[in-house]
């Protein structure tokens, strides 16, 4: 588990609603406190990498938005312009724009041949892990619908293209994301049915579908254990209709609400519980399980990200 950080590429996925990004914030803000050089980058222009990490709004182009923490945001048109300049030494344009030739032949092959899309995202992560200007690159991946056809997508291309220079480019990328020292998958799920359920079937996707290895599953919004199990007798004798009286008495107000707000947190935890236990038997017991507390707060900022950046190390023994 130690070596989750070590990697140069992580890739971070997950049910919507799980708390992905703020995993990724986390994750980054953790490797940059540790003095890695670490890029942070979101995939998904919905997403809100910047509100969880209290900055302006990212671009394609990385900037530093905390110390040795750069962030950036994926276009796969800044991304082809990038390609097209690196390979072919076409320069770089200020926009391709949805009537320029190149442009239109983009999303004509990109239609034709699906991947090609995938492969300038994907490409473009590798190809940060390739340059090596980053200790650690920090991805907020697709969601657990789509993101094993990214990752999938360099593998089908190479199969597809057996010489020139996109099975060249193809060959690189597949070195740098079959390398488990290198590059990992990090799914996060919560103590719930279907994000435990998705959780398991992609783990199973990964490994069949895949080159890229499952380096840790991270467990949000866990629920802190209320009682202990002598403390668990105790508490079921005050919820006596004679001992809840007593207390009422002697606090001067009702406290019914308090002991059926502790009831159901002691419930929900159990029921939780079954679903970590099913959790761990669907992912093996080989891969590393990360567990991160319930913050109760409204909005997720820095903060919160800090706080889950500190979870996180305790986690991995730090």
């Amino acid at each position: 588990m130690t070596t989750l950080l070590d990697r140069k590429l992580l890739l971070v996925t997950g049910k919507g609603g799980v708390g992905k990004t703020s995993v990724v914030a986390a994750l980054a803000l953790l490797a940059s406190s540790w003095g890695k050089r670490t890029l942070a980058c979101e995939v998904d222009a919905k997403g809100n990498l910047s509100s969880v990490l209290e900055t302006g709004p990212t671009e394609f182009k990385e900037r530093e938005v905390h110390p040795n923490l750069f962030a950036m945001s994926m276009d796969t048109e800044e991304s082809l312009k990038e390609y097209l300049a690196l390979n072919l030494k076409l320069p770089l344009m200020t926009r391709l724009g949805p009537l320029a030739p190149l442009a239109r032949m983009f999303e004509f092959v990109a239609t034709a041949a699906p991947g090609v899309k995938e492969i300038l995202t994907v490409g473009k992560l590798a190809y940060e892990v390739r340059k090596g200007r980053y200790d650690l690159v920090v991805v907020d991946a697709p969601a657990t619908g789509h993101v094993v056809g990214q990752l999938a997508a360099p593998q089908a291309i190479n199969e597809l293209v057996r010489v020139g220079l996109i099975r060249e480019q193809t060959a690189w990328m597949l070195d740098i994301l079959s390398d488990p020292a290198q590059t990992g998958l990090v799914i996060v799920t919560t103590p719930e049915e279907m994000p435990v359920s998705e959780t398991i079937e992609l783990a199973g996707r990964l490994r069949s579908e895949t080159i890229v290895d499952l380096a840790a599953v991270v467990v949000n919004r866990v629920l802190p254990e209320l009682f202990g199990r002598g403390e668990e007798e105790v508490f079921e004798r005050l919820t006596t209709p004679e001992h809840a009286a007593a207390l009422t008495a002697a606090a001067g107000s009702e406290v019914g609400p308090i002991l059926d707000a502790a009831r159901l947190a002691v419930t929900l935890r159990r029921t939780r519980a079954g679903h970590l236990e099913r959790l761990r038997n669907g992912v093996g017991a080989e891969v590393a399980m990360l567990y991160l507390p319930y913050l109760f707060v409204r909005t997720h900022g820095l903060r919160a990200s800090h706080q889950m950046a500190e979870a996180l190390a305790a986690e991995l023994g730090y």
